[in-house]
């Protein structure tokens, strides 16, 4: 949001407070001031006025002028085409210095003497206007043939540019800004004159304005003749100060009073509408998407949403419209719809003003000032929401600040903003939010007004008082886990992320993900691939990957702990891992040429991370991430709280990845209890192996369950140590399982091992008709 010191001062009264200080109120109210640029034009350029032209004898672009510039009459060769007698024009005399080096002195150009430089905007420091000379007018004070252009302060202004949040939209204006300062420094806003000339025709002769339908914006319309209408230079250079002069009188002076008032003013040519009997009419509806149009012989803007340009060269008759629509609603609906949007959106989605009589009335003031004619009466439609009423009690807003502030003071300061306040008892203020406030929702956001105004700094400082409490909570239970998981994944050889709780829908919907329902998606994205809530980390890890091969490297282990969701925006915690490519670094005992990460060892480092548990097939294949054949169910306590798999090789080819292995397991499923000390036997151990033939099909998991259910205490361990088959087994395998027994009294004897090894195959056998492998 641009501002300049002399714009403002058209709006308040700050002749006696400099611009440093105003820049300094500014940062501190939380409009932060970008940057500050003193607009000075350079010394010995003049007011000159031209008084004969005539062509170049020897150059058919340039011109010989004759120019008064107060203590004498000069000849000046000038290139400009726009130059003309009897123009007030800026003059460089000799021996002005324009910067840059260029200094003016007298030359000939193509044989003829010039003396001096009539110049264009840009040359003199100010805003671009056009191709050529600038042509002075009195809007900037009277033109004194001769006097300095440095000493008219409208032209040599202080232009303050401001970095607004999205929710001050209100300050979007001049007067906007200008409230702000009222409420700071207790100086009232300068009314502004409304005075309209007429035609002394009324609108009914000329307009129509139909609607079809429930709009969801308000809106006033009027008719100008606009044929003697001329836009001072004073307001094209100010409108070329914000970038936005397209050197078409109309367009640029709605453009003014929008940057100065905040409200949202458009127009029409009159031809544009259709046309009966020398009555033009235009129809308000709503398009296939809810949003409030307006149409004449076709359509020709949608409402606070994308605006076509004004046709400027049929006829001078115009409608005018001024409209407001409500940000949160229209954002919302843009959001959901996808709709595309024009310049005007910035503004209306942020909150324009919805006084748009106050819009309207300065429009029409200032133009007809200027030379265009107001048909009398209006066509409108003010049915605004509600305003907001909030009811704060004095107590709550101190506590909140830490600090006893007046009463009086809270609803000075208050009222100064545009709120309305009433004293309804002793400690309650119920306060009414003006509608251009819609960031205002509560009594935190009251309590945020009232410091502002008075400032942060000014609020004292109190010492922290801290009372020790017992801080053992699940919040400090899951900090220390989280701590823990950290510690044991960075051993492990892992690095920790943190990535965006956001995610590409587009990419989550490839690849077989849950995604978030619609209507509780993002509103407003940061980025297009960031509009939707995250429902794995596991992709942002394969992703961060990816990045790392661009960069040349050969291993990548990364982990993340952090928020997912589900289909209905509920939040879950997850701990992901992923493991792309060599398992080490190169060094000589791998001859420089490491082999790649395996399942075997990925599921090792993810055990040493979360703690022990037992793998099983995944029942159902949910997402495309998933290898089809290399894949597990991590299982604690038979309750299933995760899954490890390689990455389906279609996706590491998506992402120029080699082998690439994945788990995320529930963090708040993760046990992280303290270590017990069982105790331990002082006698000798013995290793059985036992070698049986088990059917292909049948898992490994039932028969570790049937020895667990012998609950044999000489049994301390038994590993599945090797896998065989040939052709004599056929459609079975032979497994091998290594025994550890052990007794806390006794050495075992060759008897209490042979009792305990034929338990085992006797249960095999009864319970799954398994026998010794010959």
């Amino acid at each position: 949001m641009i501002v300049t010191r002399t714009w403002l001062q058209e709006y308040i009264d700050i002749s006696s407070i400099s611009t440093e200080d105003i820049c300094k109120t500014l940062n501190s109210i939380g409009l932060e001031v970008d940057s500050l640029e003193k607009q000075k034009i350079p010394k010995n350029v003049v007011v000159g006025k031209v008084l004969e032209k005539e062509k170049h004898p020897d150059a058919d672009k340039l011109n010989i002028c004759q120019v008064d510039i107060g203590s004498e009459t000069v000849q000046i060769v000038c290139g400009a085409k726009n130059v003309a007698a009897g123009q007030y024009v800026p003059v460089a005399v000799n021996g002005c210095d324009l910067g840059g080096g260029f200094k003016i002195k007298k030359a000939k150009l193509r044989g003829v003497e010039s003396n001096g430089m009539i110049c264009s905007s840009t040359e003199i420091g100010l805003a671009k206007l056009n191709d050529g000379i600038l042509e002075l007018d009195d809007s900037i004070g009277e033109l004194i043939i001769g006097k300095q252009l440095g000493d008219y302060p409208l032209l040599n202004d202080d232009i303050i540019e401001i970095e607004l949040t999205a929710n001050r939209g209100d300050c979007l204006s001049i007067n906007g800004v200008a409230r702000e300062l009222r409420a700071f420094y207790n100086i009232p806003l300068i009314e502004q004159e409304i005075e309209i000339e007429t035609n002394n025709l009324g609108i009914g002769q000329v307009l129509e304005v139909q609607t079809k339908s429930d709009l969801d914006s308000i809106f006033i319309y009027t008719v100008a003749n606009t044929k003697d209408f001329k836009l001072p230079v004073l307001q094209r250079l100010r409108v070329g100060i914000i970038d936005k002069f397209k050197e078409k009188d109309l367009d640029d002076a709605l453009t003014y009073i929008t940057h100065s008032t905040g409200v949202i003013l458009n127009a029409y040519a009159k031809s544009d509408a259709k046309t009966q009997d020398s009555i033009a009419t235009i129809t308000l509806d709503k398009d296939e998407n809810g949003f409030d149009t307006v149409t004449g012989n076709e359509r020709l803007s949608t409402i606070c949403i994308s605006h076509n340009d004004i046709n400027l060269d049929k006829d001078s008759e115009y409608i005018i419209e001024a409209s407001y629509t409500n940000p949160e609603n229209l954002s919302k609906k843009v959001f959901e719809t996808k709709k595309k949007t024009g310049d005007v959106y910035y503004k209306s989605s942020r909150g324009s003003e919805p006084d748009i009589k106050m819009g309207i009335d300065i429009f029409c003031t200032f133009i007809s000032k200027f030379g265009a004619k107001i048909y009398n009466g209006r066509e409108l439609s003010l049915d605004t929401d509600e305003e907001l009423m909030i009811d704060a009690n004095i107590n709550k807003i101190n506590a909140i600040i830490g600090q006893d502030i007046e009463k009086v003071k809270i609803e000075k300061i208050l009222s100064s903003l545009g709120f309305e306040v009433k004293d309804t008892d002793k400690d309650v203020f119920s306060i009414k939010i003006p509608l251009y406030r819609h960031d205002i929702k509560n009594i935190a956001d009251i309590t945020e007004e009232v410091v502002r105004i008075i400032g942060i700094d000014n609020i004292k400082a109190k010492p922290l008082a801290i009372d020790e409490v017992n801080r053992v909570n699940q919040t400090s239970i899951n900090l220390i886990k989280k701590n823990d998981l950290r510690a044991k994944a960075i051993t492990n050889g892992f690095y920790e992320t943190l990535t965006y709780v956001f995610a590409d829908k587009e990419k989550l919907q490839k690849y077989s993900l849950p995604t978030v329902k619609e209507e509780l998606d993002v509103l407003n994205p940061i980025v297009k691939e960031l509009d939707t809530f995250r429902t794995t980390i596991l992709l942002n890890l394969v992703e961060a990957c990816a990045n790392n091969v661009k960069f040349g490297l050969k291993s990548m282990a990364f982990f993340e702990i952090g928020k997912v969701f589900d289909v209905n925006r509920n939040e879950s915690t997850k701990v992901s891992f992923v493991f792309s490519g060599q398992k080490e670094l190169e060094s000589i005992s791998n001859s420089g040429k490491p082999e790649n990460i395996d399942f075997y060892l990925f599921a090792k480092k993810v055990l040493n991370t979360i703690g022990k548990f037992d793998l099983e097939p995944l029942e159902k294949i949910e997402n495309d991430l998933i290898h089809p054949y290399q894949n597990a169910s991590v299982i604690v306590d038979g309750e299933k709280i995760g899954f490890i798999s390689k990455l389906h090789p279609s996706v590491a080819n998506d992402y120029d990845l080699s082998d690439t292995f994945i788990a995320e397991i529930d963090f708040d499923k993760i046990k992280n209890d303290l270590t017990k000390v069982d105790k331990y036997s002082k006698f000798q151990a013995s290793k059985k192996d036992l070698s049986i033939v088990v059917p292909k099909s049948l898992e490994y998991k039932e028969i570790k369950s049937v020895i667990n259910s012998i609950n044999d205490e000489n049994i301390k361990q038994f590993n599945l140590i090797d896998i065989y088959s040939d052709e004599k087994l056929g459609d079975k395998d032979s497994l091998t399982i290594r025994f550890v027994l052990q007794n806390h009294e006794k050495t075992l004897e060759e008897d209490d091992i042979t009792t305990t090894m034929s338990n085992i195959i006797n249960s095999l056998n009864e319970k799954l008709g398994l026998t010794l492998r010959d």
